[in-house]
C-alpha cells in the first residue's frame, strides 16, 4: 500500500496486501488510522475508484478503525482513500493530506460454476413485498427495488466469503455470479444516469402456483402445525428445473426468494417463507423469504447506514423474525444471514458448531461495521468497536467445503473427475484402516454417538496437496475425542479434495481386521476393501473369487472378459493355462468384451473405475502400464469411483454380490 509520506493519519489496509489478486467485484476491505499507540479519532474514509469509473462512497471511522466495500473492474485497480475527520485539519489545498493508495488485481472467473439468484414470484403476484408505510412511501416496494436489494444482498454474502477463505488461508477464493451486461443498481448515482456496467442477474421466475397457494399456513415453515413445511422448497424446484430446462448432467446452484412471503399480524406468521437449502439431484438451491427485504441496502451507499438503522419494528406492518429483528439494522441482519445460511447449504455445508451454519449471523452486520448500534435482541448497548476476531465467520468445516467446491476453484487447480473415497481393512501393524483417494483425502470428521454436528476433524496435507492415502487408527482417533466420549460408537466421515465423501457409520466394526479377513490358499490374509452397491436386488446373492494368479506364482493373467449390457453382468479372468474364474454371469453382450494385458511388457491389473449408484453401472480396467479399457456398461450412471489398491498391496480377488447383473462389488488386497 502506498501511503503519503507526509501524513501519519493516512489509511492504512491491514486485510489484503498490495498488489494482491481477487475474484470478486465487490471488494470488503479491514483498516487503520495512524498507529495503535495514537489517540483514537472518528471520522470518514472516502474510496475513491480506479480513474473515477465507479463513484466515490464514504464510511465511518470508529476509534481509528474502518471497514468498506471497494468496487472493482477487472485488471488493474489503483484505489484511493482519503481520511477526514472535523478533529484533524484537513489543509488549506483540494490535495487530500491524508491519502493512500491500494493496487488490487481484479481476475474474473467466467469458467466454474455460477451462484445464480433468483425471485419467484407467484402467477398472479402484485411483485411488492412487506414494507413500514413510511418506508413504502420514501422509496416503494416494488420488484425493481426488490431486485437491487437482493443483488446487493448477494454481493455483502461474496464480500463476506472471499475475506472469510483468504482468513482461514485459502486465498482469495469465492463463488462467482452469473453477470449481465444492464443499467447498474450497485450504485444509487447510477439509478438515474442508467449507466450500464456488468453485475449479477436477478432471475425473475413465475411459478405455476397461485398467491394463495404459496400462502397457504400449511406451507408456512415457522407454523410448527403445518402440514407440509417443506412444500415451498419443491414449489421452488418445480420453478427453476421449469425456467433454466435443466437437463440431466447439468449441474446448477441458484438461491431463490419468494417475493410473495407476507407477514400475517392476525395469526402472528410469515405467511410464504421457508428458511431450506440443499441438493436435488442437478439442482442444488436454497429458499428463503422476503419479509425482512424492506431492511436491505439497495446499494454500496446504503450498507453502513442499514447496520446502523434503529427504526424499530413495528409488528402491524412486518414480521420480527424469531423475535431477533426488533429493529431494521437486525431485520437485515437476520434476513440476509439466514438467507447465507441456506446457500450455504446448497454448497453443501451442514450444521456446525458456529459461524453462519450455525445462529451467528445475528451479528453479520460486525462484518461491515466497527460499531453496533442498540440491540433490541440482547437488550443492550452494541459494542463500541468491533475488530476482525469479533465477526460473524465461516466454520472451517464450511471453509475447507468451499476449498474443493467446484463453484470456488481458481485456474490453477488440477480437473478432479474422480471424487470418491475408499477404505480398506488391514492389520493394525500395517496401519489399521487406509482412506485412499485419487483426488487426495482432505480430512476426517468424527462424531460419536449423539453428536449430529461435527465438533473434532483431523485435516490432511495442505492447502495445495492432500495425501492420496492416509492411515486411520482407532485408537488415534479416538483420543482426538474428550475422554467422556472416547468409548462411544464412533461415525468417521472422510472427505475427499474433490468434494466427495465416504461414511463410515461404526468405525470399530470397519477397523475388525476379522470381518474383513479372509485367508488365502497360501496361508496369506486378504483384505475385502469398502464395497460398492446396495447389494439389495431381487434374488441377490454374495460372491467372491480369489485369483488364482495372486497365489500361485505359474498361473499368468491373460486377459479379462467383461460381461456387460447397461450395467455389469460379470468378470471372467482368463489364464495362461485356459482356466477362467467367474465373478457374476455370462449375461448382457453375447461373448462378453475381452481385453487383453501385454504380459510380453509385465503388464499386470492394478485396478478399476466403476460408476455405481444401487448396483454397479459401469467398470473400466486400469493396468500397470497405464492404460485404461473402454467403459463396459453405463459409463453415465450412477457415481465414479477408483478402485487402486493402497502402497505395498495388490489385487488378490473380487468380492460382492450378483442378482440379474451385479449389485456389489469390492476388490480384495493382499500384501
Amino acid at each position: 500500500m502506498v501511503l503519503n509520506s507526509s501524513s501519519l493519519l493516512a489509511p492504512r489496509v491491514l486485510s489484503i496486501s498490495e498488489g494482491s489478486w481477487v475474484h470478486q467485484q465487490v471488494l470488503l476491505i479491514f483498516g487503520q488510522i495512524g498507529e495503535t499507540t495514537h489517540k483514537p479519532l472518528d471520522g470518514i474514509v472516502a474510496v475513491n475508484h480506479h480513474q473515477g469509473r465507479f463513484p466515490p462512497t464514504t464510511w465511518p471511522v470508529h476509534d481509528s478503525y474502518f471497514k468498506a466495500l471497494v468496487h472493482l473492474e477487472p485488471g488493474w485497480n489503483r484505489v484511493r482513500l482519503d481520511f477526514s475527520s472535523p478533529k484533524v485539519s484537513s489543509g488549506n489545498t483540494s490535495v487530500p493530506v491524508h491519502a493512500a493508495f491500494l493496487n488490487v488485481n481484479y481476475l474474473p472467473l467466467n469458467n466454474v460454476p455460477p451462484l445464480q439468484l433468483a425471485i419467484i414470484l407467484a402467477s398472479d403476484s402484485p411483485a411488492t413485498y412487506d414494507a413500514m408505510p413510511d418506508r413504502m412511501q420514501r422509496e416503494g416496494n416494488g420488484l425493481d427495488l426488490a431486485i437491487k436489494k437482493f443483488r446487493m444482498a448477494a454481493y455483502l454474502w461474496q464480500a463476506f466469503t472471499g475475506e472469510q477463505m483468504n482468513r482461514h488461508g485459502f486465498g482469495r477464493r469465492c463463488f462467482r455470479f452469473e453477470e449481465t451486461w444492464e443499467p447498474g443498481t450497485l450504485s444509487y448515482q447510477d439509478w438515474g444516469t442508467g449507466r450500464y456496467r456488468t453485475q449479477a442477474k436477478v432471475h425473475i421466475i413465475r411459478s405455476s402456483k397461485t398467491v394463495e397457494e404459496i400462502r397457504n399456513v400449511e406451507y408456512a415453515q415457522q407454523n410448527h402445525d403445518a402440514e407440509k413445511p417443506n412444500e415451498l422448497y419443491g414449489i421452488a424446484s418445480d420453478a427453476v428445473r421449469d425456467y433454466f430446462h435443466i437437463q440431466p448432467g447439468q449441474s446448477h446452484y441458484v438461491s431463490c426468494m419468494f417475493l410473495d412471503s407476507h407477514w400475517d399480524p392476525k395469526i402472528q406468521l410469515v405467511r410464504g417463507h421457508a428458511a431450506l437449502g440443499g441438493a436435488n439431484g442437478d439442482l442444488n438451491h436454497g429458499i428463503f423469504g422476503s419479509h425482512a427485504l424492506q431492511s436491505y441496502p439497495s446499494s454500496i451507499e446504503e450498507v453502513a447506514p442499514a447496520f446502523t438503522d434503529c427504526t424499530r419494528t413495528d409488528t402491524a406492518f412486518v414480521a420480527n423474525d424469531c423475535n431477533e429483528s426488533g429493529s431494521n439494522w437486525e431485520a437485515a441482519n437476520i434476513g440476509i444471514g439466514a438467507h447465507l445460511h441456506e446457500t450455504g447449504h446448497l454448497f453443501g455445508c451442514p450444521h456446525q458448531e458456529s459461524g453462519v451454519m450455525s445462529r451467528d449471523y445475528t451479528v453479520f452486520n460486525r462484518t461491515f461495521s466497527c460499531r453496533e448500534p442498540y440491540s433490541t435482541r440482547t437488550k443492550s448497548p452494541g459494542q463500541r468497536l468491533v475488530l476482525q476476531h469479533e465477526e460473524c465467520k465461516w466454520h472451517r468445516l464450511d471453509a475447507l467445503r468451499f476449498r474443493y467446491h467446484p463453484c470456488f476453484s481458481i485456474p490453477i487447480d488440477p480437473v478432479m473427475a474422480d471424487n470418491s473415497v475408499q477404505v480398506w481393512t488391514v492389520d493394525n501393524g500395517q496401519g489399521g484402516v487406509i482412506a485412499t483417494a485419487k483426488s487426495g483425502v482432505a480430512w476426517v470428521e468424527l462424531f460419536p454417538e449423539g453428536e449430529d454436528i461435527c465438533h473434532v476433524w483431523q485435516e490432511y496435507g495442505d492447502v495445495e496437496q492432500c495425501p492420496r492415502q492416509v492411515s486411520l487408527n482407532e485408537a488415534d482417533l479416538r483420543a482426538l475425542l474428550p475422554k467422556e466420549q472416547r468409548d462411544k460408537r464412533l461415525k468417521v466421515v472422510i472427505h475427499s479434495a474433490a468434494g466427495g465423501e465416504h461414511e463410515v457409520e461404526d468405525f470399530s466394526v470397519l477397523a475388525n481386521q476379522k470381518l474383513a479377513r479372509v485367508r488365502l490358499p497360501d496361508g496369506r490374509w486378504g483384505y475385502r476393501g469398502s464395497k460398492l452397491g446396495f447389494s439389495q436386488m431381487e434374488g441377490s446373492e454374495p460372491q467372491e473369487v480369489l485369483l488364482e494368479s495372486a497365489y500361485i506364482q505359474t498361473k499368468l493373467l491373460l486377459a479379462i472378459k467383461v460381461y456387460h449390457g447397461l450395467s455389469l453382468d460379470g468378470l471372467e479372468f482368463i489364464y495362461e493355462d485356459t482356466t477362467t474364474q467367474l465373478f457374476g454371469k455370462r449375461g448382457g453382450k453375447p461373448g462378453g468384451s475381452e481385453f487383453a494385458l501385454d504380459t510380453r511388457k509385465g503388464e499386470l491389473l492394478i485396478g478399476f473405475e466403476l460408476r455405481a449408484g444401487l448396483w454397479i453401472d459401469g467398470l473400466r480396467i486400469l493396468t500397470s502400464l497405464g492404460r485404461k479399457s473402454e467403459w463396459y456398461g453405463n459409463a453415465h450412471g450412477g457415481s465414479g469411483h477408483t478402485l487402486i489398491p493402497p502402497r505395498g498391496y495388490a489385487i488378490g480377488g473380487i468380492s460382492g454380490s450378483c442378482a440379474q447383473w451385479v449389485d456389489g462389488f469390492a476388490v480384495i488386497i493382499t500384501r
